[in-house]
């Protein structure tokens, strides 16, 4: 089965005012990411819009993205739900696309029992043949993943990855010592990549590599080197676009920084709203630096 490892950008959903899918201007960036050294392209993140797209908009972007990579790059899509077979089916149909793994995320309304997560989770697993991501994010999530739970997942045969998002790299280590390797982490953008590289992440799954690939992928050559004092002092540099990112809507500040860059890629899709003019401008000084 695939491995997953390195920088993964998770890349957003370029959409105009008609609602139909940029897919040159998706190209363009993918092939750009590649050519500047990622390990792999992400669809249907946070940073993707992906609660904010309709599913035929989710079936043009990731189709999109399969196109681009050409192979070239392992591509993971996002598949998110309240109901399990919803998910199930989403699943299914990015697998026909071409992805080579999906992550997964769950959305609930009402509470749900750790058995019912579990079963959600399972559910989509069974469903595909391609490895399963597992995703959490209890900042934003209703619905989260205990360790109890992690650790039950992590012995399904597809299931071999998490992303977790909690800013806690405590509960990292705790999922690594725990699972005992069984499951690989990735850090998220609310995480100090170089740390969890540290303690044993496999890469970071994220926005800002989108407006900074080469310098993300430089910080993980020197975490595999093990060269930890290039690698702190580039991730202290690194870390200042994490903190606009904090300070901001994500989809904005992302897609803000890559017209900036020179990509059309529009708005962030309503309710969400453009940067401002004083926003955009802290983020084109800090990007100009990094230049």
């Amino acid at each position: 089965m695939l491995q997953f490892e390195g920088v993964f950008p998770y890349v957003v959903s370029p959409v105009d005012t008609g609602g139909t899918v940029r897919q040159d201007v998706l190209h363009r960036l993918c092939d750009d990411l590649i050519g500047k050294g990622v390990h792999g392209l992400a669809a249907l993140g946070s940073t993707g819009e992906f609660a904010y797209l309709n599913r035929s908009q989710k079936i043009d972007v990731v189709r999109a993205v399969v196109e681009a990579a050409a192979k070239r790059v392992p591509v993971i899509a996002g598949v998110s739900s309240t109901a399990t077979d919803d998910a199930v089916e989403m699943a299914r149909a990015y697998e026909r696309l071409g992805v080579d793994g999906i992550i997964a995320v769950i959305d609930s309304y009402f509470p749900l029992a750790s058995s019912q997560i579990e079963g959600y989770f399972h559910a989509i697993a069974d469903a595909v043949e391609v490895p399963i991501v597992i995703y959490t994010n209890p900042n934003f999530q209703r619905t989260d993943l205990g360790l109890d739970l992690i650790e039950r997942l992590a012995e399904h045969d597809r299931i071999r990855y998490i992303k977790d998002a909690s800013s806690n790299t405590g509960r990292l280590l705790s999922i690594l010592e725990r699972c005992r390797g069984n499951i690989d982490v990735f850090a998220a953008s609310s995480h100090i990549p170089a740390a969890v590289m540290l303690i044993g992440g496999r890469g970071w799954m994220a926005g800002p590599a989108c407006l900074i690939p080469q310098q993300c992928v430089r910080l993980f050559d020197l975490c595999k080197a093990k060269d930890w004092e290039a690698a702190l002092a580039l991730q202290v540099k690194l870390w200042r676009l994490n903190e606009i990112f904090n300070r901001y809507n994500l989809a904005a500040c992302v897609k803000a920084g890559l017209a900036i860059q020179g990509y059309d890629v529009g708005d962030p899709i309503p309710p969400q709203s453009p940067m401002g003019v004083a926003e955009r401008a802290d983020l084109e000084a800090l990007l100009s630096d990094f230049e």
